[in-house]
């Protein structure tokens, strides 16, 4: 090769072609370029004349120059010009190429690969036989993969790194088994010390060369985090510390809508000497929970990820009650005792059903929730089959229904009997009774029971042959306490008491918070020890490749406990996330011991960079050049001889044309922009109607009735709510706005206190979506009037189209046990001293939330202390909204009874709307005994 500065030549002799461009440049200048032909008719009177002496026209320099540099042009393409010859190494016989192929290699690995491919090139070019080997995946003991240079550059695409480092015994071994024969070895290094190096370097040098080829470029590397005193402990590694230097770390993981992002970065300063700096972050639970991994920026690496598991988060439980606090009462909620055992070591999320399973909480606690609307139970059977734990507590509302009769329900352990049992009051058969000793296999054994914990109210399970496998903690009677079954990858446990001190007094004793330990909803395992995995199995549910990305598990085979303990990733367990059970923990590529060192090599190694000066060929573009050249040398020919204009006015048509495609292509592609731009403010529409209605309904008070699909009974509804309206603006301090029509498919139900919800024959079932707001609806302290507007006991022994109606509308809610309404209840005294409750027909019996069964009535007072809160449903059939309704000038529009009879039924009418509505606004606060000398007083006693 002829290298002239940069430049080099595989053919150099053609460049003698070079020295005969001076006589092309003589020839080409006496052939004049062709003349235009042109006819003249005068043209006859010189025939015969002969000019003695002629003389050629000459050919323009600048086309001459065109042509020689075309000419010149080929002849340096044929001639093989290549930019940044690389010198030919000194070598002969076979050539062993080693790669590190770590994850620290991970870093530069496409400079690794153009050094190793011209590596291969230079080998090929020397006619020598090559093999390639990574130490991560060492070939078995025997002679080399040698081959040629030109099968290996096909192979080369395929040789990536791992996300571990080879063992230092494995490297031993292979240095030892080596074939006793001549090689040269050039070693591209990822630049760390490790061991088991030192023999294989020495018995590759005892069979020839080793040059080592490595980047001058540091190493990063993460510890795994560690949380303590509440913040987050991420630890830097480095093999060069020379100079100070600042990285950024990421906490990576999954937003609320699921999308992963950086949830938050810190900065880790490195001093100069230091191979450590240390990154503290302080994350709320709610986002340390979402963290997945750290990571450092700008790092391809599976050593600058550091995994997290179990040890650095805590549980997220969800709390769900039937019903919410009693009139702010906080010892009676069902879900305060909850709180407090939870509270300090897990994260509580409160709210509806719907929108907790998205978040995907670690357990899900229903406390006294007995009917779901059918979209709830399907995902929260999803959820649970896909490995959630749900916690069921008892209470009124589980006695009531008839969840788990007939048929055992698939979020249930078990059966259960109609009602409950009572135990110790003074209408059971025997005392309170206390805990048995919890048996070996109970996941509560061995917990101590205190002998103050006792039970006065259950409910029962029927006895089931898997009755028995399903228990695991009893009274001292036998009766099941607590029973469990496992669901999918899940489990479903339901304690047979309530959730607060109503039933027991469980939830008053330290044994209640450790119970819940034990079953996993409150706390999560610290880290396994070596002993608590020995003999253990866990499969992995992500792993790392060696550029830190995430991987499919697919068919790895599961890892021994003994591996995890170890902290040791390799070929068959790799750096990643391994579960067993609910229990989840992280391999990481670095333990929390480990270190980076630059890696140092013997006196008489040459070390070099990675840094590949590319060789580049030219032959293809001065051959490309030449063509060029010679097309405008055509055109300039056409120009000097006068024909290119000719050419150039055939060619306008063909340009228009081209012209107005284009257009009409632009034009295309703008008209789908345009339809969507068009169609923008129709998709906007939904959610404006949205937000009009979420400002009208909090804007004022407002009464609003459920859309039934039939006009003209819900034109009664909102005329009805109107007269209720303004009789409430007339005699109380309420001042509502024009009563809404609510739909339940698409409007937000939460705005409103009261629903007035007419019933039809024909009424059409609502979706299992508008189930699901309804039940949300209902637990939040909503209320719901149920009006059959037939005069009967609405679905309670009626018989009428409109009766059974409702009890196909109201089967899926989350309905409390009910009750005619007693004489004493809070309605009859909110605003107005009431007996009766008409509508426009006069019937008495009238359904509302049965009154706790502790309620009883004490001597000496004229009702019972009811703070139970205030009824979710009002189901009656006496058409109220016909007796309220007036049109928009004040006119009453329906008849009610006759004479003045029937206008002082339509007045009760009316005090019963305003009652009704007080009751929802303002709760129970009648029921308080502090009331009692005033009502007296009223009632004349």
């Amino acid at each position: 090769m002829l290298v002239l500065g940069p430049i080099g030549f595989t053919a150099p002799w053609l460049l003698l072609g070079l020295l005969v461009l001076p006589v092309l440049w003589i020839l080409l200048r006496v052939v004049p370029p062709a003349p235009i032909r042109r006819r003249f008719p005068g043209v006859v009177l010189l025939l015969g004349l002969k000019d003695e002496e002629s003389e050629t026209d000459r050919t323009p320099w600048w086309l001459l120059l065109l042509r020689l540099a075309a000419v010149a042009a080929l002849i340096l393409g044929f001639s093989g010009p290549v930019l940044n010859p690389q010198p030919q190494r000194a070598g002969e016989g076979p050539l062993l190429i080693v790669m590190d192929g770590t994850w620290a290699s991970a870093q530069a690995w496409p400079r690794r690969i153009q050094r190793a491919e011209a590596l291969l090139e230079e080998a090929g070019r020397a006619g020598r036989s090559v093999a390639v080997v990574t130490l991560t995946e060492l070939p078995p003991a025997g002679d080399l993969p040698f081959q040629s240079a030109d099968a290996w550059k096909n192979r080369l695409a395929g040789v990536s790194p791992k996300a571990h480092a080879p063992s230092a015994a494995a490297l031993a071994d292979w240095g030892l088994a080596l074939p006793q024969v001549d090689f040269e070895t050039y070693w591209i290094s990822d630049g760390l010390a490790r061991e088991g190096r030192e023999t294989l370097l020495a018995a590759l040098q005892t069979r020839g060369a080793v040059t080592v080829f490595q980047p001058p470029t540091a190493s990063l590397g993460l510890r795994p985090a560690i949380y303590a005193d509440g913040v987050i402990e991420i630890t830097v590694l480095r093999d060069l510390t020379a100079v100070a230097q600042s990285v950024s770390v990421a906490a990576i993981g999954l937003d609320p809508a699921g999308t992963e992002r950086a949830l938050a970065s810190g900065t880790a300063t490195f001093d100069a000497g230091a191979g450590e700096a240390v990154v503290t972050l302080a994350l709320p639970p709610e986002l340390r929970n979402r963290v997945s991994r750290f990571t450092v920026a700008g790092v391809r690496s599976a050593g600058a990820v550091a995994l997290t598991d179990d040890a650095l988060k805590r549980r997220e439980v969800a709390l769900i009650a039937g019903r919410e606090d009693r009139e702010g009462l906080e010892l009676l909620s069902p879900l305060h005792y909850l709180r407090q055992a939870l509270a300090p070591t897990a994260d509580l999320l409160e709210g509806g059903l719907t929108e907790l399973l998205p978040a995907n909480p670690d357990a899900i606690i229903l406390a006294d929730v007995a009917t779901l609307a059918p979209a709830e139970a399907a995902a929260l059977l999803d959820w649970v089959e896909a490995g959630g734990l749900l916690l069921r507590f008892a209470g009124p509302r589980l006695a009531a229904s008839d969840v788990s009769r007939a048929e055992e329900d698939p979020l249930m352990p078990v059966r259960l009997r109609e009602g409950g049992r009572t135990v110790g009051g003074a209408m059971s058969w025997g005392a309170p009774k206390r805990l048995r000793a919890f048996t070996d296999g109970s996941p509560f054994f061995g917990l101590p029971v205190p002998r103050e914990v006792e039970v006065s109210a259950q409910v029962l399970a029927q006895p089931d042959p898997e009755l028995a496998s399903r228990t695991i903690a009893v009274l001292e009677d036998g009766t099941p306490l607590v029973t469990r079954k496992p669901l999918g990858d899940g489990q479903v446990v339901l304690f047979h008491v309530t959730a607060n001190a109503e039933w027991s007094s469980l939830p008053l004793s330290g044994l209640f918070v450790q119970m819940l330990e034990r079953l996993a909803v409150s706390t999560r395992p610290d880290r396994p020890s070596a002993e608590d995995l020995a003999g253990t199995s866990w499969q992995p549910v992500r792993v790392l490749d060696a550029f830190g990305g995430f991987a499919e598990a697919g068919a790895l085979a599961g890892v021994a406990g003994e591996v995890l303990a170890a902290g040791q990733a390799g070929p068959t367990s790799p750096p990643g996330l391994y579960a067993s059970g609910d229990r989840a923990i992280a391999l990481n590529v670095l333990g929390p011991e480990a270190t980076l060192a630059r890696a140092e090599w013997p006196v008489g190694v040459p070390v070099e960079g990675l840094a590949v000066a590319r060789e580049f060929g030219l032959k293809g573009p001065l051959l490309a050049a030449a063509l060029a050249l010679l097309l405008l040398d055509i055109l300039a020919s056409l120009l000097v001889g006068g024909r290119l204009s000719g050419l150039l006015s055939r060619g306008t048509r063909t340009a228009a044309f081209l012209l107005a495609a284009g257009l009409g292509a632009l034009f295309l592609q703008a008209s789908p922009l345009a339809a969507q731009q068009a169609e923008a403010p129709a998709q906007a529409a939904p959610s404006e109607a949205a937000e009009a209605l979420a400002l009208a309904a909090t804007r004022d008070v407002v009464l609003a009735h459920v859309v039934t699909g039939d006009p003209a009974l819900d034109r009664v509804a909102q005329a009805g709510l109107r007269g209720l309206g303004r009789t409430l603006r007339q005699r109380t301090a309420i001042e509502p706005a024009e009563p809404i029509a609510v739909n339940l498919e698409t409007d937000e139900l939460a705005f409103f206190p009261f629903l007035y919800w007419p019933v039809s024959e024909n009424q059409p079932l609502p979706s299992d979506e508008a189930y699901a707001k309804l039940n949300r609806y209902l637990r939040t302290g909503g209320m719901i009037l149920f009006d059959t507007r037939d005069a009967d006991v609405s679905g309670y022994a009626g018989q009428t189209p409109q009766a059974r109606r409702l009890q196909q509308l109201a089967a899926p809610l989350d309905i409390p046990p009910l009750e005619q309404i007693p004489a004493d209840h809070v309605l009859t005294r909110t605003f107005y001293l009431l007996q009766d409750f008409p509508g426009r027909h006069a019937g008495r019996e009238v359904w509302v939330e049965a009154a706790p069964p502790d309620a009883v009535q004490i001597e000496g007072m004229p009702f019972r202390n009811l703070n139970d809160g205030v009824t979710p449903v009002v189901i009656g059939g006496n058409d109220w909204a016909s007796a309220w309704a007036i049109d928009e000038s004040g006119n009453r529009l329906f008849p009610v009874g006759r004479g003045f009879g029937g206008e002082m039924q339509r007045e009760i009418a009316l005090r019963f709307g305003v009652n009704l509505v007080m009751h929802v606004l303002t709760g129970n606060y009648k029921s308080d005994q502090v009331h009692v000398p005033a009502l007296l007083d009223r009632l004349g006693q």
